[in-house]
């Protein structure tokens, strides 16, 4: 192979590794957007012992995105 083709192929395992990557965060994000929401749900339904605990959900399921997202990008 020569060097234009090698790059061309570095190029394109990039990109389809920064739509992985994309891809999830967006699953994160979508987890931690519907558990907020589940949460405000709970507490204005009257549960609000119950809506406490799954709004608790939201930073640990940002924190394990953002621990699992970075894992090998660390020095």
């Amino acid at each position: 192979m020569n060097q234009s083709s090698t790059g061309s192929a570095q190029k394109v395992s990039f990109r389809s590794a920064l739509a992985v990557l994309g891809s999830a965060k967006l699953l994160f994000f979508l987890a931690a957007g519907l558990s907020y929401l589940l949460s405000i749900w709970l507490w204005f339904s009257g549960d609000r012992e119950r809506g406490l605990f799954v709004g608790l959900w939201v930073p640990s399921i940002l924190s394990a995105g953002a621990l699992l997202l970075s894992r090998g990008h660390h020095e």
